[in-house]
């Protein structure tokens, strides 16, 4: 199959051993029963998977990491690409964003990563909501996540997904971390009000309209005033000079990952 020989090549960048990668079957559109998933040979690395919603079967991708122990809750982040890596494949969005940066410091995020894929440029990802939740809500079947240590990042068109998406369930992400993207106050209100804790990043020279929405550095100080007089728990960096691609910045120098986990469904949260 023409996905596995181009997946294995990204995987081979971060894993020793080769992951495996999901036939696109009946059987690999039904998340695996618990039992059945938690067995101890299961497999690590960047996995091609598919999942079934809104009536069609869907590929994503999952990172399983080494230290991956069946037997202990993991924490779990999902990722949500932009408009560069929109697709059917299920492995595209890995090309930009939080899986290249996996890929070099795997060592860094010690977490199962859920890679679903937007399908089209002219739609937000708020369109593609239910598959979004339906593959990490398959990767919760099939692995042992930790329930209370599930976060939300995403770049550009899928930074808007991020506070989006992040704001239709507060129930279930610990954190979320917007990149480059655009909110709303509505947005701002929902998640100031579960006290969900936002660290939010952008270029301070991005200037970005795609897709007829504004990606540019207001957008994000827009959510800043927003956030802000609704008392919600945010932190933000903007990185001066930098345009569009402050994704290599936020994933690569800050320690995003340390930030995540020191926020849990079941503690208070820190800034």
């Amino acid at each position: 199959m023409k996905y596995a020989t181009a997946f294995a090549v990204m995987s081979g960048l971060c894993c020793a051993a080769a992951p495996a990668v999901v036939a696109d079957d009946a059987a690999a559109a039904q998340p695996a029963p618990q039992t059945q998933a938690k067995a101890p040979d299961v497999a690590r690395g960047f996995i091609l998977k598919t999942v079934h919603a809104g009536g069609k079967d869907l590929r994503y991708s999952v990172y399983i990491p080494q230290a991956y122990d069946p037997a202990k809750p993991m924490p779990t982040i999902m990722f949500l690409n932009g408009m560069g890596e929109v697709g059917t494949d299920g492995i595209k969005q890995l090309s930009a964003g939080l899986a290249p940066n996996v890929m070099a410091n795997p060592d860094k995020w010690p977490f199962i990563i859920v890679f679903p894929q937007k399908q089209t440029p002219n739609e937000d990802w708020d369109a593609y909501e239910p598959y979004a939740m339906a593959a990490l809500a398959a990767v919760r079947a099939d692995y042992n996540v930790d329930p209370a240590r599930i976060y939300l990042t995403g770049i550009s068109q899928g930074g808007h997904g991020a506070w989006a998406i992040g704001s239709m369930h507060t129930d279930i992400f610990a954190a979320i971390a917007p990149i480059c993207g655009w909110g709303t106050e509505d947005i701002a209100n929902k998640l100031a009000a579960a006290k969900t804790p936002i660290w939010m990043f952008h270029g301070g020279d991005d200037k970005t309209q795609a897709a007829g929405r504004s990606y540019a550095v207001e957008e994000t100080y827009k959510m800043e005033k927003w956030l802000k007089a609704a008392g919600a728990d945010y932190k933000m960096t903007i990185y001066p000079g930098v345009q569009h691609v402050s994704w290599n910045k936020a994933y690569g120098e800050e320690n995003l990952y340390d930030w995540f986990l020191a926020h849990s469904k079941t503690q208070p949260s820190a800034k």
